[in-house]
């Protein structure tokens, strides 16, 4: 038995057992958790920080442009035929003639190192800012996906409570139902009601049943909605800590803000995009400048018309010097490019105004919503306690003989009619929740 092989195997097993861990797992997470979990996993933040590591690299990239810059070569050249010039015939005695001759050796090769080493560009000066600049932006764009992450899996999250929340309360209503019905069958056997009593309880508990199996999908849906906005396979299990009684503190008040916009990412990377731009037109400006290099090379040159003795004899040669280009016309494309960039400015100016109100607005719009939210759930909780309290006193009064089955159903559609609003304005106070927050700037990661 061959023993490394089969620890290769166990190892390769296990392996694969590890990255089914991964992607079928069994979590019970609080909100933050699943938040927490989502900025581990989920794609669109990977990907910004992989774009943050690209920044990070262009930055060094565009440093190694201003150090030494050192090539190697090596050439072997075979003349099959070798150069021919006419040189006056007076050199060999026959004057008035043009005679050829053969300059050169057969076999030429060289062995050369160049350096070259910038010395001052103020394009390249430029351009070290400008990628720092750039480094930061794909460092804020990083900061957004988070931040945009953390609103999906919390908006998910608390579809997930609500649905929860609806599924208790149409069991409660299911199991109340359930008690009337069979009372009401027996009521029936007795001959004390008519069969259409029992009819109306039958109707309404099969619409009841029916609407439980519809949210009990729904719940599954956004349950596996949460998952993936969470990076979590949609195969794992997933249960919240949270419940809705967990979230009374949501019921808060905001006061106005008409500073917010310093707090959102978005402004901030509109400001980081304007330094690009005034950097842009720096660069183009600085394309007026000279530009001063340093150069040097040196080889050795070996030269025969045998191949054997092509390297016995070779000769030296060094030098070193300086290049200065100096722009003088470039038929106007570089002032356009600076009146362009000035433009481009003005414009990102213009979005930073734009945005500043869009945002205040946003933040007053939000506010409202929540505001007229919160009063709204508070209505829908006292019209469903009242509803309760309604089917309370009708069903008395149908068992002591005084009213009748169609005051209970009536009374149990009000009741139900009043949960389903009552579910409708929790879900919006919370979505609403979210968004205030997101427009004020508060959450941050």
């Amino acid at each position: 038995m061959n023993y490394k092989y089969l620890s290769l195997v166990f190892c390769l097993f296990g392996a694969l057992e590890a990255k089914a861990q991964l992607s079928d797992t069994v979590a019970h997470f609080s909100l933050q958790e699943a938040i927490e979990y989502a900025q581990r996993n989920q794609s669109a933040v990977q990907n910004a920080k992989i774009d943050e590591e690209i920044a990070a690299n262009t930055v060094k990239q565009t440093t190694g442009i201003g150090l030494p810059q050192v090539n190697g070569s090596v050439n072997f050249q075979d003349f099959i035929k070798v150069p021919t010039n006419l040189v006056p015939g007076e050199i060999f005695g026959q004057p008035g003639e043009l005679l050829p001759v053969q300059f050169g050796v057969k076999y030429q090769s060289a062995l050369g190192l160049e350096l070259n080493q910038l010395i001052f560009d103020g394009s390249y000066l430029v351009g070290l800012q400008a990628s720092k600049t750039y480094k930061e932006l794909s460092s804020k764009g990083l900061k957004r996906s988070r931040i945009e992450t953390a609103v999906s899996v919390s908006k998910a999250y608390y579809s997930v409570l609500v649905s929860n929340e609806q599924l208790s309360l149409l069991d409660a209503n299911l199991l109340r139902l359930k008690k009337s019905l069979n009372d009401t069958k027996a009521l029936y056997t007795n001959g004390f009601v008519e069969k259409i009593d029992v009819d109306r309880l039958t109707v309404l508990n099969n619409n009841l049943e029916t609407e439980r199996e519809n949210v009990i999908r729904l719940l599954e849906l956004n349950v596996n909605l949460l998952k993936f906005q969470m990076g979590m396979s949609i195969k794992s299990k997933l249960t919240l800590k949270d419940s809705i009684a967990d979230l009374q503190s949501i019921q808060t008040f905001a006061v106005s803000d008409t500073a917010a916009y310093k707090n959102r990412i978005e402004y901030s990377l509109l400001e980081t995009q304007k330094k690009l731009n005034e950097l842009d037109l720096k660069r183009y400006k600085s394309q007026f400048l000279p530009s001063l290099s340093a150069f040097g090379s040196t080889s050795q040159n070996a030269l025969s018309n045998s191949l054997g003795t092509l390297f016995e004899r070779s000769f030296p040669t060094t030098l070193i010097g300086f290049r200065l280009a100096v722009p003088i016309i470039s038929g106007g494309i570089k002032l356009y490019q600076v009146r362009n960039a000035k433009l481009e400015i003005l414009k990102t100016e213009n979005n930073l105004i734009n945005l500043r109100n869009g945002i205040n607005l946003e933040v007053e719009q939000a506010q409202t919503t929540y505001r007229n939210g919160l009063k709204s759930l508070e209505n829908q909780n006292r019209n469903m306690e009242l509803a309760q309290e309604v089917l309370r006193v009708t069903k008395i009064k149908y068992e002591q003989g005084v009213g009748s089955s169609i005051e209970v159903t009536t009374a149990e559609t009000s009741l139900k009619e009043a949960q389903n609003n009552y579910i409708n304005a929790l879900y919006e106070l919370l979505i609403n929740k979210v968004n205030m927050d997101k427009a004020l700037g508060k959450i941050v990661y």
